[in-house]
């Protein structure tokens, strides 16, 4: 029982940081509690000395700038970036139903009726981001997270872009090979096909 009251908790700014969420290849995300409002966040925790060796500075600024531009009911808010000597915070909307992708691997196929309010809000919130000149260009069902009322939240603009001014066409190699378009061919190198073919079926 005296082990289970003692979670390690730090504080960040007005924030207290709890357990690890999520992690990925280049930060972690922690559960976290605004002191002040005791609205429950998730913040994505990156260390300055991984960006810098990765030269990923302009992506995170890029995504951060991204995330200010795009408010919309159907994709994580970013409430505020606080930053420490080591670290940087990013402090985002808590979405609790975790990914879309669980849903579809614990149920199977979805049916036509939910697929369709799905699509409807990812649609919805796409054109919101393409009317900001956003382009977010990894959509995966890994990347759609879901509330606590079952509606979709479209995150991770870490791959994202910005229109620029006498481009038309993005041609960065970038996204998850496994939900590439076809025609992309150089997506499709050495890769499992009849995974694939499940993991894009089973959102039909």
């Amino acid at each position: 029982m005296m082990g289970e009251k003692m979670v390690k908790t730090r504080k960040v700014g007005k924030y207290e940081i709890g357990r690890t969420v999520g992690e990925g290849t280049f930060a972690k995300v922690k559960f976290a509690v605004n002191t002040e409002t005791k609205e429950s966040v998730a913040v994505k925790v990156l260390a300055k000395s991984t960006i810098l060796k990765h030269k990923m500075v302009n992506q995170i600024k890029r995504e951060i700038s991204i995330m200010k531009i795009v408010r919309h009911p159907y994709i994580v808010r970013l409430h505020e970036v606080l930053a420490s000597r080591t670290k940087i915070y990013i402090i985002l909307e808590f979405i609790p139903g975790g990914e879309l992708f669980d849903k579809i691997v614990h149920r199977g196929k979805l049916s036509e009726r939910e697929s369709r309010r799905y699509f409807q809000q990812l649609i919805d919130a796409v054109s919101h981001c393409h009317s900001k000149g956003v382009y977010h260009r990894d959509l995966k069902p890994e990347n759609l997270l879901l509330d606590v009322h079952g509606n979709l939240k479209v995150s991770d603009f870490g791959l994202s872009a910005l229109l620029q001014e006498g481009v038309d066409l993005l041609k960065t190699t970038c996204g998850t090979p496994n939900y590439a378009a076809p025609e992309v061919s150089f997506f499709f190198e050495n890769h499992d096909d009849s995974f694939c073919s499940y993991r894009c079926s089973a959102l039909l």
